[in-house]
């Protein structure tokens, strides 16, 4: 059995390693890693975003991490392991990781994954954690001002992506097209990174722009009136196809529209939750003067995203303060744990812009979740009477079938509201 001592005398990711390793990512966010993922080899990073799927991976995951442990962990995990049984250059990977750091299971991945590698053999791969709680001290991968400006130039580009992205490839008459012009987009902004344009405020603007229009060129049939859902929930299972079963895939094929909150949001909200906890629990108030810095510069690109989809067909999203202003009454923004309060002002959001359908995605056994979830649904349909909210657990033991059935039925009473609001129209 290993020891705390053996665990401290882990492998360090060295700035030598920089030229030589791999960097091992895990898939989550499709059109956003792309662009992230371009943004670290720019910089010098060799890196990699595993894009392994299947069984294999839960098999992988269930060998080394307990069932009772966070599903993401166990995913995340089981991705990682099974990559590396199928590599023949182990002994140049790095695998990277990101943490919270809040009060949750996902705060113990760095020591999960690590006893994982040395009980799977391959206790001499380095791990690199990302996070903003000091949860990693001796890394050789560093921050700089063009990789951090980068990285957020690309997270602004990849929430309008995804965003334009699900308001049209429901409505597409030729079928891909909506895919098609996402990549062309993707590649086009990489190309602008690799020359060191994209990522000033002006080239942002212009960017957005340009995309909203070219997605507002697209052909739709917007004549047929579809269900509309929206998807919230814990961040792994939110956004990543592997933790989901292929979710947003799935609405579409069942005639619906599928909407997902942006990046955006998750990290407003965690700059926000540095000024409550000044502000309730007494904490830094050098935290908090950092927090209102960066909402400063997050918000500018914020309204740039906005901005940009005016005198198109699409309506945008609603600026952060208003989503989080939408909580208020229904949870305290006091209550930070896992998704939080976020989780209650994104569901309130989707029904609010007429996403009355929403489906809470969370790992069975989530307890912040299963609170700022579950136990808010209620409160929001005594205010949204429209409100078709249906909470689905992904673990191992869930089957594909179950979840797929329960998120049918939802759809089902949603096209039934359609059918009585033509006949109503008549």
């Amino acid at each position: 059995m290993q020891t705390l001592k053996q665990l401290d005398n882990y492998p360090k990711f060295t700035e030598d390693m920089v030229k030589t390793h791999t960097i091992l990512i895990p898939s989550m966010l499709d059109i956003h890693m792309s662009l992230w993922e371009a943004v670290l080899r720019q910089c010098g990073y060799k890196c990699e975003v595993m894009q392994n799927q299947g069984p294999d991976v839960v098999t992988e995951g269930l060998k080394y991490v307990h069932n009772d442990t966070c599903y993401p962990a166990l995913l995340v995990i089981g991705q990682f392991i099974d990559n590396l049984n199928h590599r023949d250059d182990t002994h140049n990977v790095v695998l990277l990781i990101t943490q919270t750091g809040g009060g949750c299971r996902a705060s113990n991945y760095l020591l999960l994954l690590r006893k994982a590698l040395v009980k799977a053999g391959y206790g001499y791969i380095p791990v690199v954690s990302l996070n903003y709680s000091n949860l990693e001290k001796d890394s050789g991968f560093k921050y700089t001002l063009p990789l951090i400006f980068k990285l957020t130039a690309a997270m602004t580009y990849g929430d309008e992506l995804m965003y334009l992205h699900n308001k049209c490839r429901s409505y597409e008459k030729t079928k891909g097209d909506t895919k098609a012009l996402t990549t062309k987009w993707v590649n086009n902004i990489i190309k602008q990174f690799e020359n060191n344009k994209g990522t000033s405020y002006r080239d942002i603007k212009k960017n957005l722009k340009l995309m909203a229009q070219d997605y507002d060129k697209l052909d739709l049939d917007l004549s047929h009136k579809k269900p509309r859902v929206g998807i919230v929930g814990e961040i792994y299972i939110k956004y990543a196809s592997l933790g989901n079963n292929h979710l947003e895939d799935f609405l579409v094929s069942q005639d619906a529209e599928a909407m997902v909150p942006g990046v955006y949001g998750f990290a407003l909200y965690s700059m926000y939750n540095a000024i409550y906890d000044y502000k309730i629990y007494g904490m830094s108030r050098k935290g908090m003067f950092i927090a209102k810095l960066l909402i400063r510069y997050f918000r500018r690109r914020e309204k740039a995203m906005i901005n940009a989809m005016k005198n198109t067909k699409f309506t945008p999203m609603n600026y952060f303060a208003h989503t989080k202003d939408l909580s208020e009454g229904v949870l305290d923004h006091g209550t930070k744990m896992g998704e939080g309060w976020l989780l209650t002002a994104e569901m309130m959001e989707l029904v609010e812009e007429g996403y009355e359908n929403v489906i809470c995605a969370q790992p069975f056994g989530c307890l912040p979740n299963h609170i700022c979830g579950k136990g808010v649904m209620k409160k929001i349909k005594s205010i949204h009477k429209d409100a078709n909210i249906v909470a689905i657990d992904y673990d191992p033991s869930a089957t594909k079938v179950n979840q797929e059935n329960r998120i049918k039925l939802m759809l089902a009473i949603a096209k039934e509201r359609i059918k009585d609001d033509e006949k109503a129209e008549l």
